[in-house]
C-alpha cells in the first residue's frame, strides 16, 4: 500500500484560508446554494475524511441528501409575529424561488411528512434526492469555484457523472477549519436572505433568523429531553446527580464545534453543568461513559431521534467526536471535568476511540 499523503503545511493551510476568504468576497452569490455546498463539504470532510493530506472522493448524491437536511426546515413558513409582517417561505434566490426549496415544499405537501427522517422512508424520497442532486450538480458544484472573474479549482474536481473529489489537503483543511467555514457560510446565508427585497415583508428586523434557518426547533428538543429521561433516568449525565424538573438537552460535542444535530450526541444535564461546560469538550471520564452509552443504547437513541425528527447515526457521532478530540489534542486543548476544573486532552483520549474500534 502506498504511503498516505501528509497533512498540508502551515503555509498551504494559510493559502487555503486566503482562497476561502476570496471566494466569499469575490464570488457571485445569486442564491444560497453555494453556502449550503460549503457547509455540506465541510460536514462530509469531518464525517468521512481523515487527518492526512489524502483526497476524498464523494458521491454527489451524498451532497444532495445534505441539501435536503439543510433546506428542510427552511421550507416551512417563517413568521416573526410582529405587527406589520406576514408569514411565508423565505425566498433564497434573486430570481425565482430556489429549485431545491420548491422541490422540498412540493414533496412535503404530497408526502405529508414533517421531518427528513420520516421523508427517507417515503417512496418518493429517492426521486426528491435525485432531483436535488441534479440541481446541485448543475449549479453550485459547477460555479462555486468561479470568483474574481476566473475559475480557481482549489476545492474539488469533477470525476464525471455522480462523483467529485476533494483535492489533496482540502479535506484536512475543511476538518481543521470546520467551525470557521460553518460560521462564514451561515453568516453570509443569513445576510443574503435579509438583503433579498422579496423577504422584507416577512422579516422586519428578524433577530432570530439564524436560529430558524439552522437550529433545532424547541419542540424537537423537548421530545429529545423526554426520550432521554425515559432512557437514562432523571440524572445529569455529567455530575450524575438527580435532575429534578429542570434539565438542559446538551450537545456532548459542542454545537459551536460541529453545528449539526445528531441524536446520539445529546445528553441531559443540569443547567449549571451545561453552562459550566459551555462550548468545551468533556473530560476523559465523561468521554468513556459517552462512548459506552452510544454503543450500548444505539437503537434506543436512534428511536428517540426518529420521534424528534433528528438524524441518528452512532458511527458518524463517534467519528465527529474523534475528530473534535484529535483537533483539540493537536492544539493543546483542555477538556471540562466539572465546574472550573479542566484537564489536558492527550493521546489517552484518542486511545479510547481506538480501543472501541478494536472491540467493534
Amino acid at each position: 500500500m502506498p504511503p498516505r499523503l501528509p497533512p498540508p503545511s502551515a503555509e498551504a493551510q494559510l493559502a487555503f484560508l486566503g482562497k476561502l476568504q476570496r471566494l466569499f468576497a469575490e464570488g457571485n452569490f445569486t442564491a444560497t446554494y453555494k453556502f449550503a455546498l460549503l457547509i455540506a463539504l465541510a460536514d462530509l470532510a469531518v464525517d468521512l475524511g481523515a487527518d492526512d493530506g489524502e483526497p476524498l472522493e464523494l458521491a454527489t448524491r451524498r451532497i444532495g441528501e445534505r441539501f435536503v437536511h439543510l433546506y428542510w426546515r427552511q421550507s416551512m413558513p417563517y413568521r416573526t409575529g410582529r405587527s406589520g409582517t406576514g408569514a411565508g417561505v423565505l425566498v433564497q434566490n434573486l430570481g425565482e424561488q430556489a429549485a431545491v426549496l420548491s422541490a422540498i415544499v412540493a414533496f412535503r405537501a404530497q408526502a405529508g411528512v414533517s421531518t427528513p427522517q420520516q421523508a427517507a422512508s417515503h417512496p418518493a424520497y429517492k426521486e426528491l434526492v435525485t432531483r436535488i442532486t441534479a440541481t446541485v450538480s448543475a449549479q453550485p458544484l459547477q460555479y462555486l469555484q468561479n470568483f474574481g472573474g476566473t475559475t480557481d479549482a482549489f476545492l474539488y474536481e469533477r470525476l464525471g457523472p455522480g462523483r467529485v473529489r476533494l483535492l489533496p489537503g482540502v479535506a484536512y483543511c475543511l476538518r481543521r477549519f470546520h467551525p470557521l467555514v460553518q460560521q462564514l457560510a451561515r453568516s453570509h446565508w443569513v445576510t443574503h436572505i435579509k438583503a433579498n427585497r422579496r423577504n422584507h415583508a416577512i422579516l422586519d428586523d428578524a433577530g432570530d433568523l439564524e436560529d430558524f434557518l439552522f437550529s433545532t426547533s424547541r419542540q424537537s428538543l423537548e421530545r429529545i429531553g423526554e426520550g432521554l429521561r425515559m432512557l437514562d433516568g432523571a440524572r445529569c449525565f455529567y455530575c450524575c446527580e438527580a435532575l429534578g424538573a429542570a434539565a438542559d438537552v446538551d450537545h456532548y460535542v459542542p454545537f459551536s464545534l460541529y453545528p449539526r444535530d445528531l441524536a446520539h450526541n445529546f445528553v441531559l444535564a443540569h443547567p449549571k453543568c451545561n453552562r459550566s461546560k459551555s462550548d468545551t469538550l468533556a473530560a476523559r471520564m465523561h468521554l468513556e461513559r459517552w462512548l459506552e452509552r452510544i454503543t450500548r443504547r444505539a437503537d434506543e437513541l436512534a428511536e428517540i431521534g426518529l420521534s424528534a425528527g433528528i438524524a441518528a447515526d452512532p458511527t458518524t457521532s463517534r467519528r465527529v467526536a474523534a475528530w473534535g478530540y484529535a483537533s483539540a489534542a493537536a492544539s493543546g486543548g483542555h477538556a471540562w471535568l466539572s465546574s472550573a476544573k479542566y484537564e489536558a486532552i492527550d493521546q489517552r483520549y484518542l486511545g479510547l476511540f481506538d480501543a472501541q474500534a478494536t472491540r467493534a
